[in-house]
């Protein structure tokens, strides 16, 4: 290597220094609750690698269309800030699709008559089911061994594309993307756990009728056993059809709901 190249690698170095910082800022949000990735139960100082890693792989593509580091160091501050809200919510968008699953689960135990068997969550809060439980730690192993966790990353690169670092996001787009986001998941969640809900009305109206027409009988303790037994048995056969599709609606969506 010859001194002009030593002195041409100097010289880009802040160049280099400024771009790590911004990419790191805005991938580094991501991270925090991308899915599979920013999982609650996985170490902060594994996130923390896996977004200096992605940082690293990324940082050539994204160096050559940064614009120049701003001389003021209040503006420099507000492009760090703004790309750590960004990232935030390039990977709350890609999060909103995963809770599906998990609130899918929770219209099921309901049916079972499973929804006061409580198990704390993370996300959920502490008055998730166990059964939703199970279903939240089945999203990031479907999506990790379907390979879909390709594509909120695949939307992370294209984002500098559309969100050029040291701008704000608009406030109407933003407030657009978020309600279309909540309710695109909520409504996936409530076809999920469709038949669970239907189920469970047809079991309520049946027990209702029950209760005319033998008021003697203690509907509730002679209904629960048959009511969790079918509910295990609904659930035995169309597990396997929720989740193929859920990873059908999350492939459909291209990147991720609201990462379109």
């Amino acid at each position: 290597m010859t001194d002009a190249d030593i002195q041409t690698l100097l010289g880009s170095l802040p160049e280099w220094a400024f771009g790590l910082t911004l990419v790191l800022c805005r991938v580094g949000g991501v991270c925090m609750l991308l899915p599979g990735l920013g999982e609650a139960e996985v170490p902060m100082n594994i996130r923390a690698g896996m977004a200096l890693l992605l940082t690293l792989l990324v940082l050539p593509l994204i160096v050559p269309g940064l614009p120049a580091a701003p001389a003021s160091p209040m503006a420099l501050l507000g492009w760090i800030a703004g790309e750590i809200m960004i990232g935030l919510w390039l990977g709350w968008l890609a999060r909103l699709p995963m809770l599906a699953l998990p609130m899918a689960g929770q219209f099921a135990a309901g049916a079972l008559g499973l929804s006061n068997v409580l198990q704390p969550d993370l996300l959920l809060g502490p008055q998730a089911s166990a059964l939703s439980r199970l279903f939240g730690l089945a999203a990031p192993v479907l999506l990790l061994h379907s390979g879909l966790y390709a594509l909120p990353l695949t939307a992370l690169v294209t984002s500098y594309r559309l969100l050029a670092p040291g701008g704000w996001l608009a406030g109407g787009d933003l407030a657009l993307s978020v309600t279309d986001a909540v309710s695109d998941s909520f409504a996936l969640s409530l076809q999920l756990g469709a038949p669970f809900v239907a189920a469970g009305m047809v079991w309520q109206i049946a027990l209702g009728v029950l209760a005319r027409l033998v008021p003697q009988l203690q509907v509730y303790f002679a209904a629960m056993p048959g009511q969790i037994l079918g509910g295990l048995v609904l659930l035995a056969l169309l597990s396997a059809g929720m989740m193929e599709t859920w990873q059908a609606a999350l492939a459909a969506n291209g990147a991720f709901g609201g990462l379109r």
